[in-house]
């Protein structure tokens, strides 16, 4: 590779470190305001799933954060593993979460409130957050970051977490269907689960974006990075 290719690649990654950055602390800055919207209106409304949401949008908070510490090292591939422990870890303090809330809510048959703002909050994030999380994980990918494609699934677990609460409150508030938003939370702590356990078993060199990338394979050239 000659030094003129070098400079470039070292100005790519630099101007993709940037993005990164950029779409974490704008995904940070969201997630605050929808965790303390969601937690107020939850608590209005009587909702489990709102105020679960509200503690799903921390989490999200916390797993963005990690990726921005890490981006601002001065060596960001050092730290890979480290956060992806910490991504992981967000995932299944999320599934846990969502598991239990969706429980209690099935047992004892809650009686949730008509909330406007949930309803008009969550379609939001439902039509934002995709926006966040192909950006993040298109600029992970292209830098072999496993904690930033992991992050951008993160987010993406925040999209069908947001249809989730969406679809229950509608149907809650159309039908009297209190048991439907606690339904279709289980099925997302299955998908937090999921990634979680990838992320877990993710590493700091290209295997762990071979691992977590879904089209590996037309990204071989990450098999190469040096470590």
């Amino acid at each position: 590779m000659s030094a003129t290719d070098i400079r470039l690649t070292k100005e790519r990654r630099g101007v993709l470190q940037r993005r990164v950055r950029w779409i974490v602390t704008a995904t940070i800055v969201y997630n605050i305001v929808e965790a303390i919207v969601a937690i107020s209106a939850g608590s209005i409304a009587s909702s489990t799933a709102l105020i679960g949401f509200g503690l799903d949008s921390t989490i999200e908070v916390l797993s963005a954060a990690a990726v921005a510490w890490q981006f601002t090292r001065r060596d960001p591939e050092r730290w890979e593993q480290g956060t992806l422990r910490v991504i992981a870890i967000a995932f299944f303090a999320l599934a846990a979460y969502v598991i239990v809330s969706s429980a209690l809510a099935l047992l004892t048959q809650t009686d949730v409130e008509h909330s406007t703002l949930g309803i008009v909050m969550t379609a939001l994030s439902v039509a934002t957050m995709p926006f966040l999380s192909f950006a993040e994980r298109r600029a992970g990918r292209e830098l072999g970051s496993a904690t930033a494609v992991a992050d951008s699934k993160q987010t993406l677990i925040c999209t069908y977490l947001s249809a989730a609460v969406l679809i229950g409150l509608v149907l809650n508030s159309l039908f009297g269907w209190w048991w439907a938003d606690a339904i279709a939370g289980l099925v997302i702590a299955g998908f937090a689960i999921r990634e979680g356990s990838e992320a877990w078993r993710g590493d700091a060199c290209a295997t762990s974006v071979g691992m977590l990338l879904e089209d590996d394979h037309e990204h071989g050239e990450h098999d190469t990075h040096e470590h």
